[in-house]
């Protein structure tokens, strides 16, 4: 970790702790860790394919169902980079740190309004805290299980656009530093904050989002040359409506209705996704979150030989681990 960034919390004694040296020995432990450039680039890479894939299915067949199809696709895209910037915070998405970042932060974060280095931190305290109250992102999943009326209507705010615009409101205050980063529906105001010049308040502001303005620009520029810069409106639109949906989703799977808080094999979920659930909800294999939270620094594509490896040696008996996504939404809606 580098000098200037924070060192996660560490956790209180009476948290069980997880020793990956106890179950693998260290050859597996040395190749389950090993990075890659080219694994990295290549599915970032795929990720800005199916976005050329969506944009073509709509200017080849124009009509509401390509449309529909390219908002599932791009909602899902969105979470892939999202997923993908996870990655970079931990420096598995790329061998070199410099690559890491600079992929991580321009390729994967921006396009979506996000922010690598913030979330960075912001994430590794998540790690340290996982189900506890110091954990950052408990209010992500604090409110389930509800009621299956209650989960239709959160899932219905998101697809009609309700969740992002309170999205947006918070993206900005957070952007011009008066409420704390976060990405959790918890808010901090900054003390002070609003006794700052004028001048402040925007340079804080250009810092923060010349990166987000850039790249969508960069985005908006490709398509217009191509005659169809009206396409851009679809990447919004996924960003507004499919995607809020995908990440409410993902955010229940991975900690909602978990049986022990303080159990490292118990707080998290790993979920067995199909084909159509790693194209929406669980791009780049996030759905072995169990795994990852036990050994947060294995690269994203070798999750899966860790999950054998682990349900092999029995460490995944009593964890939870779901066959689908929909038995996730059903456990998370008996409330």
């Amino acid at each position: 970790m580098d000098a200037h960034e924070p060192e996660p919390e560490p956790e209180p004694e009476s948290r069980r702790r997880f020793r990956p040296t106890d179950v693998l020995g260290k050859d597996e432990l040395r190749a389950l860790l090993q990075r890659s450039d080219l694994r990295g680039l290549l599915a970032v890479a795929t990720s800005w394919a199916l976005v050329a894939v969506a944009f073509a299915l709509v200017v080849r067949w124009p009509n509401v169902w390509t449309v529909a199809a390219a908002l599932l696709i791009l909602g899902g895209r969105h979470l892939g980079f999202a997923i993908l910037m996870h990655e970079a915070a931990h420096r598995t998405l790329c061998r070199r740190r410099w690559l890491n970042d600079l992929v991580g932060q321009w390729l994967c974060a921006y396009p979506g309004w996000q922010d690598l280095h913030r979330y960075r931190e912001h994430h590794l305290r998540h790690h340290a805290h996982t189900g506890s109250e110091r954990d950052p992102d408990l209010d992500l999943v604090r409110p389930f299980p509800v009621s299956r009326a209650s989960l239709a209507r959160k899932l219905l705010r998101d697809l009609s656009g309700l969740t992002a615009l309170r999205r947006v409101l918070g993206l900005v205050l957070m952007d011009l530093g008066y409420i704390d980063y976060t990405v959790s529906g918890t808010v901090r105001r900054i003390p002070g904050a609003s006794e700052r010049p004028l001048l402040d308040i925007v340079g804080l502001g250009v810092r923060n989002l010349h990166g987000v303005v850039l790249s969508n620009a960069a985005l908006y520029g490709i398509v217009a040359a191509f005659g169809h810069g009206e396409l851009f409106l679809l990447w919004v639109a996924a960003w507004a409506t499919t995607f809020s949906a995908f990440l409410r989703i993902r955010s229940i799977a991975e900690h909602a209705c978990t049986p022990a808080p303080d159990d490292p094999l118990g707080n998290t979920r790993t979920v067995i996704a199909s084909p159509l659930a790693r194209l929406l909800v669980a791009p780049h294999r996030v759905n072995f979150h169990l795994e990852h939270h036990l050994l947060m620094t294995v690269p994203f594509f070798r999750l899966p030989e860790l999950h054998r490896r682990l349900l092999a040696r029995g460490v995944l008996d009593d964890s939870p681990v779901a066959r689908g996504y929909v038995e996730v939404l059903d456990l998370a809606s008996r409330g």
